[in-house]
């Protein structure tokens, strides 16, 4: 596939991964000090998927996600110091404190995150797509899902109705090779999801979900497809994810070794490889980069959690509807 990231581009890319994970790494610490309450699902060793994704998209395209958001939504675009106050229930929260980790969305970045029930978003990204087409605006939509949803049956029909209608719709399978604590071999006789495709007739392939740039190629291929009227693709980004399913899974079911032979293949190690040996960007570059990253974090952090509690008068405001005025 030819290279379609430029040295500024890529060096974004960079940013953005190191950002990611020392916002997730920062998450987890404030998880066991509670400052976090209820589930955590950590994005640590997957960010070259999201961060590649997010640079191939456009701003008017909308994305859906599942429950492991936080490393999402910051590619594409969202503060952190928002996403901080989402996950300490703060008023200045990307949903104002109300939803936490689970449930993160953005209208202004067209990010609509956190479904918790497994696979029950997917459905959601073919309507998008569906309105997408409907306005005829050039839009279209993607889904992010892990290859435990790949399993329900509402993927299926999401899957069935979108091919059917021609919409302009990415479905993007993350196979981190573990439902929760099941592995890939033992939920599935197929472990390519993108094969899911074949049923219907949909256009699909399987890809490296490691290397930044090469997800963002995939992905810019798969969006050029929408946009050309030519319908739906489903692919599947191969990744893997350092900590456990979510904070509280120690994630002893993992092969002895498993864990180090992924890291080799680290998307930040690969993206500080590409920049050194292709584009010339020096040990120092990358440090200081790395380190405006640290501050940028730790300041979007303790702001976070000196703002205002969510408001509880709030809680139902956008649950029920109102009186009409």
């Amino acid at each position: 596939m030819a290279e379609s990231v430029t040295k500024e581009q890529l060096l974004e890319m960079y940013r953005m991964m190191c950002l990611i994970r020392r916002v997730e790494e920062l998450a987890a610490k404030a998880y066991t000090q509670r400052k976090i309450i209820g589930f955590c699902h950590l994005y640590i060793g997957m960010e070259a998927v999201a961060v590649g994704t997010s640079s191939a998209l456009r701003p008017e395209d909308v994305v859906v996600a599942a429950y492991r958001e936080h490393g999402q939504i910051l590619a594409r675009g969202v503060d952190p110091e928002l996403v901080f106050g989402e996950l300490f229930g703060k008023r200045t929260g990307t949903t104002q404190g109300v939803g936490g980790s689970m449930h993160m969305a953005s209208r202004e970045h067209n990010f609509w995150g956190g479904y918790g029930i497994v696979g029950g978003h997917i459905p959601l990204a073919a309507g998008a797509a569906f309105a997408a087409k409907y306005k005829g605006d050039d839009s279209i939509a993607l889904v992010y899902f892990g290859d435990g949803a790949a399993q329900q049956g509402v993927f299926y029909e999401a899957l069935e109705m979108a091919q059917l209608w021609k919409l302009p719709c990415i479905f993007l399978c993350e196979n981190n090779f573990y439902a929760m604590g099941t592995s890939l071999e033992r939920q599935s006789y197929l472990t390519d999801m993108s094969r899911r495709g074949d049923g219907v007739g949909m256009t699909r392939w399987q890809f490296e979900g490691f290397d930044a740039v090469e997800v963002h190629n995939n992905i810019a291929k798969a969006a050029e497809h929408c946009r050309s009227g030519k319908g739906p693709v489903i692919v599947e980004a191969v990744t893997y994810r350092y900590r456990g399913h979510s904070m509280s899974d120690p994630a002893k079911y993992r092969k002895d070794g498993e864990l180090e032979e992924k890291k080799k293949r680290d998307g930040i190690d690969l993206a500080i490889d590409r920049l050194k040996s292709e584009h010339g960007v020096s040990d120092a570059e990358l440090e200081a980069i790395k380190a405006d990253v640290d501050v940028q974090a730790q300041a979007a952090y303790d702001a976070a959690l000196a703002a205002p509690d969510a408001d509880p008068s709030k809680l139902y405001d956008f649950t029920y509807a109102t009186e009409a005025q």
